[in-house]
C-alpha cells in the first residue's frame, strides 16, 4: 500500500495452511495463526473446510487472521471486485462461522451465496476459531468489533498508543471490551519494556517480527524472545 516494488517476501511466502499443517505436526502447545490470509481470493465453502481441518490437525490451536487485502490487480486475478471487498469479506465470514457452528448450514448474501449444504469435519474449538481481523484505525477495527474474535491493526498507520483509548471507546459503544475482542500487535522487535508497556495497555498478544534465515540466524533470536518472555510473565 506504500507504492514501490513489493518486497521480496511477498514472492517467497509458501500458502498459509499447508506450512501451519506442517507446523502443527511437529508442535503441541504453540498458537497457529495467519497473519493474514486473504480470504475475499478464496472460495468460502472450501476456506471454511480448511479452517476446520487445521483446527482439527492442531488439536484446537488455530487462530484465523484474516483480512481484505489491498492490491487490486492481484484481488481482481482471483475474481474479486475490489471495491466491494469487505462486504464479501463480512459475508464470507458469516457463512463460514454457519458452515462450522450448523449441521445443515446456508447462507444468502449479496455476494456469498448458497443453499442448505453439509460439510465436515467441524473445528475443535467451539464455536469455531478465533476470527482476528486485520487492518487500519478506524475502519478494520470496526470490522472486529462487528462480527470478528480480535484485531491486528496496522502498525504503518500509527502507533497504537495513538489510537487505543478511542478502539476501547468504540469497544464499549458497541457492548463488547478487549476481552472478546482482543488486540494483536505484528512485527514487534525484541524489546521487553516496550512489550510490558504493550501489555500494561491491554495487548494480548505480540507477534515477533522475523524474516526468512538460516536456522543459525533465527534460533539465537528466539532465545532472545524466551528471555523476553520471561521477564514480561514474570
Amino acid at each position: 500500500p506504500g507504492g514501490g516494488e513489493l518486497p521480496k517476501m511477498y514472492y517467497d511466502a509458501m500458502d498459509p495452511f499447508v506450512t501451519l499443517t506442517a507446523a502443527a505436526a511437529v508442535t503441541k502447545k504453540l498458537k497457529l495463526g495467519t497473519g493474514v490470509c486473504l480470504v475475499i481470493q478464496r472460495d468460502t465453502i472450501q476456506t471454511a473446510k480448511l479452517v476446520a481441518s487445521l483446527d482439527q490437525v492442531s488439536g484446537g490451536r488455530f487462530l484465523f487472521g484474516i483480512g481484505g487485502g489491498w492490491n487490486q490487480d492481484e484481488l481482481e486475478d482471483h475474481g474479486t471486485v475490489h471495491a466491494t471487498r469487505f462486504k464479501k469479506m463480512r459475508e464470507q465470514v458469516e457463512a463460514m462461522k454457519a458452515i462450522w457452528t450448523e449441521n445443515k448450514p446456508e447462507y444468502h448474501g449479496e455476494i456469498v451465496e448458497f443453499p442448505p449444504m453439509m460439510t465436515w469435519p467441524k473445528p475443535v474449538q467451539k464455536p469455531h476459531p478465533p476470527v482476528i481481523v486485520g487492518g487500519a484505525f478506524p475502519h478494520a477495527a470496526r470490522r472486529a468489533i462487528r462480527y470478528g474474535d480480535g484485531w491486528i491493526p496496522t502498525s504503518r498507520y500509527g502507533n497504537i498508543t495513538d489510537y487505543m483509548p478511542a478502539y476501547k471507546q468504540m469497544l464499549a459503544e458497541a457492548g463488547r471490551s478487549l476481552d472478546d475482542v482482543p488486540l494483536t500487535l505484528f512485527g514487534i522487535g525484541p524489546d521487553a519494556d516496550a512489550v510490558k508497556r504493550y501489555r500494561d495497555m491491554g495487548v494480548a498478544r505480540v507477534v515477533a517480527g522475523l524474516s526468512s534465515e538460516p536456522a543459525d540466524k533465527i534460533l539465537p533470536l528466539l532465545d532472545r524472545w524466551v528471555d523476553i518472555i520471561r521477564q514480561v510473565n514474570g
